[in-house]
């Protein structure tokens, strides 16, 4: 496993995301190749890392989007 610098644009936000990621590189190429869907290639990834490597939201964009309810 290497860890990686990921950067992508968010589309709800306009902003620049980064994050580093741990992955086999032949995982994401297995993906990214469109061999299989992401939950299979990466499943040891959380939903907000996988999340971001297909759209490029962070969980940041997320929460600035749907804030979460004061009681």
């Amino acid at each position: 496993m290497q860890v990686y610098e990921i950067e992508k644009t968010s589309p709800l936000t306009g902003k620049v995301n980064t994050m580093e990621i741990k992955m086999n590189p032949n995982d994401y190429v297995r993906w990214q190749k469109r061999e299989t869907n992401i939950q299979d290639a990466l499943p040891y990834l959380s939903v907000d890392e996988r999340e971001f490597l297909m759209s490029g939201i962070s969980p940041e964009d997320w929460n600035e989007l749907y804030p979460a309810s004061v009681a």
